[in-house]
């Protein structure tokens, strides 16, 4: 199986990336993780005007999460297959169109079903945007796509909430929380038009596994709700049985997927040790990302009292570390190899562990600890996935990137799983915050001890 691909410097040493690849994939990147979290801050006024009950809230998060984890791997699979410009524009046509349809919401039971269109088209576009950076841009400029394409994904996270908070105090147009989501219709409907910019590209030959499809979506279906509500629900018996199930569920995919002619997933993809155990090390960073977000976020407008306003703007201590290393972060990789992911998870411990110290103190004392967490962020998450995607054929960057963003999305869930239990545990959420920053130290050290089983370089 070769890959199909109109620009021909793809996958070689010489050439340069075509003009306009780039801005269009880092729009959607960022438009992607944005809507992640900022609908964190407009929960309370969502509630106020569609008089949503906590069930339909939680929902308003949870249907996005939902759909965006169960379609990322079929998705990049279909980009393989059918060509990953053009899934990339049906996921960020249907993005959009849902964006729209959340901004015009009159019921919370019309919101939930538009937020899980919203999941649905990021499930289609998060994979091609890896996919077309590891296919589309020269094998020399590939660190530094893959640090703007990191850069991106972070300022996305780290400045969610403001700008989620500085759009509901401006009131434009009296449209308060539907601003939210309304933001997107001009950003998306300028990335379509740049659409063709994009190169195509796609896998010569097979064909879509449909049996694969059902068991992989069932399996991370069962897998991510119960770790969703689970919290919420006290962990009732469902929710046990639920992760039981999935577990089976991937068993059969993965006997399944190596008996396929046309796999959904090349199960000679984890025979690469920077793919099969890179999996891993992204699994446990990204356990730590939104579990941090969540346990400081918590900690600061409940433990505090701080308004969402004020909140993000704390968060941008974060960003402006992040800001720091990211932008240059391969460079530092291309000095210290694997290691530059040692350093940052290294710094992001010393991070950490300062502001579990500091918690018992002004909000002041946060911000140095905060900064350091954020370096060591720059520093790892971009040559993280360079390292995992860096020797994927072509033909399989698709099925590849839908893997790695699937591994993204449930180490989300997992780390907001397991530390919202140490959080919850304490007496007070100054205590909570202190024992899940311990937890997330755990977390960082396991990572730093796990990178040494990666490729050197």
């Amino acid at each position: 199986m070769t890959a199909t691909l109109t620009s021909p410097e793809v996958t070689s040493r010489g050439g340069s990336t075509p003009r306009g690849v780039m801005p269009v994939l880092l729009t959607a990147t960022f438009m992607t993780a944005l809507d992640f979290f900022i609908v964190n801050v407009a929960l309370p006024a969502v509630q106020l005007d569609l008089r949503a009950g906590p069930a339909a809230l939680q929902w308003v998060v949870a249907g996005y999460g939902l759909a965006l984890a169960a379609g990322l791997i079929t998705g990049g699979r279909l980009g393989d297959l059918y060509g990953r410009r053009r899934i990339f524009g049906l996921g960020l046509a249907l993005f959009t169109v849902a964006s729209m349809l959340c901004g015009l919401a009159l019921s919370s039971g019309f919101l939930v079903g538009a937020r899980v269109l919203q999941g649905l088209g990021a499930a289609l576009m998060m994979p091609q945007t890896l996919a077309i950076l590891r296919t589309a841009v020269p094998l020399w400029a590939q660190p530094k796509a893959f640090a703007r394409y990191g850069l991106t994904l972070g300022l996305g996270a780290v400045f969610g909430q403001v700008i989620g908070g500085l759009l509901i105090k401006a009131g434009l147009f009296g449209l308060d929380w539907r601003m939210c989501f309304l933001i997107n219709l001009p950003i998306g409907v300028a990335a379509l038009v740049k659409l063709r910019t994009l190169p195509e590209s796609r896998a010569v030959g097979g064909r879509l596994d449909l049996v694969g499809v059902l068991l992989v979506t069932a399996a991370l279906v069962t897998l991510v709700l119960p770790l969703i509500q689970g919290p919420e629900q006290d962990w009732p018996l469902w929710t046990w049985l639920s992760l039981a199930g999935s577990a089976v569920l991937f068993g059969a995919f993965g006997v399944h997927q190596s008996r396929q002619a046309h796999p959904l997933v090349n199960p000679r993809l984890f025979r690469q040790p920077a793919f099969g155990k890179g999996l891993l090390a992204v699994q446990l960073f990204w356990m730590g990302q939104a579990s941090f977000f969540l346990i400081l976020a918590l900690y600061l407008q409940f433990g505090r009292g701080l308004s969402a306003l004020e909140s993000g703007t704390v968060f941008m201590a974060i960003g402006a570390g992040y800001l720091l290393t990211s932008t240059n972060a391969h460079r530092f990789a291309a000095r210290l190899g694997r290691h530059v992911l040692t350093v940052g998870a290294l710094i992001m411990v010393a991070g950490l562990a300062s502001m579990a110290v500091a918690a018992g103190h002004g909000i002041g004392w946060l911000l140095p600890g905060l900064a350091i967490d954020g370096i060591g962020m720059g520093l790892a998450l971009a040559p993280l996935t360079t390292t995992v995607l860096a020797k994927v054929a072509p033909e399989h960057a698709g099925s590849a990137s839908g893997v790695l963003s699937t591994v993204n999305q449930t180490g989300n869930a997992v780390g907001v799983a397991l530390i919202g239990i140490v959080f919850y545990q304490a007496a007070d959420y100054t205590g909570g915050f202190q024992a899940g920053l311990i937890a997330l130290c755990v977390l960082e050290l396991a990572l730093a001890g796990l990178v040494q089983l990666l490729p050197r370089r």
